[in-house]
């Protein structure tokens, strides 16, 4: 049996092994790697921060992601399969190494959160 997501160090596992898998994806790598041309030293702390309130509430994150997909978005369109993708790649990612109430939190939040990415990206819906 696996354990559950249990602090920070837990968080940051999975925050690196989820992003090693979209670093090297067939099908949104290049979203991270050549469009956005992400800078990892900085924003795998902030991933960390963000999944960290996500689970434990911890108030640590602040930024809103909205804006920074949304430019994204006007750089190189993202599609269904884009948010499909990722959010397959972090369900994956959250079943190899853990198990448990968070870690399935995890997972309902990540599901909420392309939804949400994906009405007001895709459709242009929500506070537009």
């Amino acid at each position: 049996m696996k354990n559950d997501i249990k602090n920070r160090a837990d968080i940051q596992l999975l925050v690196d092994a989820f992003y090693e898998k979209v670093k090297r994806d067939g099908t949104i790598g290049y979203l991270f790697n050549d469009v956005a041309k992400v800078n990892w030293e900085k924003h795998l702390p902030r991933m960390y921060d963000f999944w960290e309130n996500i689970i434990f509430q911890t108030g640590g994150f602040t930024g809103n992601p909205m804006v920074a997909h949304l430019q994204l978005h006007q750089q190189s369109p993202l599609s269904k399969e884009h948010f499909d993708r990722w959010l397959n790649l972090f369900h994956t990612t959250v079943n190899e190494l853990f198990e448990g109430e968070k870690a399935e939190l995890a997972k309902q939040r990540a599901a909420s959160i392309a939804t949400m990415m994906q009405i007001r990206i895709l459709h242009g819906g929500i506070g537009r």
